[in-house]
């Protein structure tokens, strides 16, 4: 029977009440902010029973954990697919801001997710605590590349381009600038041609001093010979 196998067909599709949830969080706490949005609001958009959402999450508190990690989880993975789409290790640490542009580009932005969550959060709930994760790991990101980018100082860097991503994050959200990602590139290459530059000259008076040490020396076993140069 053609319209029973259409019906199974449709029901196999249809995601999982967990799937559904976490799509109706990820739309309505991002446009409208996880404490503006209450529970029913999220259970009505996915189409759940109220038990499905305790018996997944437990609270709300917990879904909103599960949305911010997701959103964490994507934009590792849009971060490590830029990073590993170039070999030479300066674009591989510049490469984060066209994520980011990408990121501003798509429809219904309205700033950092992360961000946005911060502002309402009370210290030891999920909103709280995932978005400081990931600014752990983000910097852990970006002082692992700034190292093999050959910087003197990689923590230093990762703070410094950290502070540039953050404020390319407010300006487009705040000043509607979605194209400061180009300036906040430009500083960062800035920042880093500084830092190689740094790296260079350490280097070369490491050398410089490295021969003088051996000239010194081959000085005092001459002179301890009893001869003279």
């Amino acid at each position: 029977m053609p319209s029973d196998t259409v019906s199974t067909r449709a029901r196999s599709r249809r995601r999982s009440p967990r799937e559904r949830l976490l799509k109706a969080a990820d739309e309505l706490f991002y446009a409208e902010g996880i404490n503006s949005v209450g529970i029913d609001r999220v259970i009505e958009r996915a189409d759940v029973a109220r038990a499905s959402l305790y018996s997944t999450f437990g609270s709300k508190d917990e879904l909103i954990r599960a949305y911010l990690e997701q959103r964490m989880e994507l934009s590792k993975t849009r971060l490590l697919a830029a990073v590993e789409a170039h070999e030479d290790p300066r674009e591989r640490l510049l490469s984060v801001f066209g994520v980011q542009a990408a990121t501003f580009a798509r429809p219904g932005f309205q700033g950092c997710a992360f961000n946005r969550a911060s502002a309402e959060a009370q210290p030891g709930s999920a909103a709280y605590e995932v978005p400081r994760a990931y600014r752990r790991w983000l910097h852990d990101f970006l002082r692992d590349l700034a190292a093999a980018a050959g910087t003197p100082d990689p923590d230093q860097l990762a703070s410094q381009i950290h502070l540039l991503y953050d404020g390319a994050n407010l300006a487009a959200s705040l000043d509607g600038n979605t194209s400061v990602t180009a300036a906040s590139r430009s500083a960062a290459e800035a920042l880093l041609d500084a830092a190689l530059l740094d790296a260079a000259l350490l280097h070369s008076a490491a050398s410089a001093r490295a021969a003088s040490g051996r000239h010194r020396k081959q000085e005092q076993a001459v002179a301890a010979a009893g001869l003279h140069i």
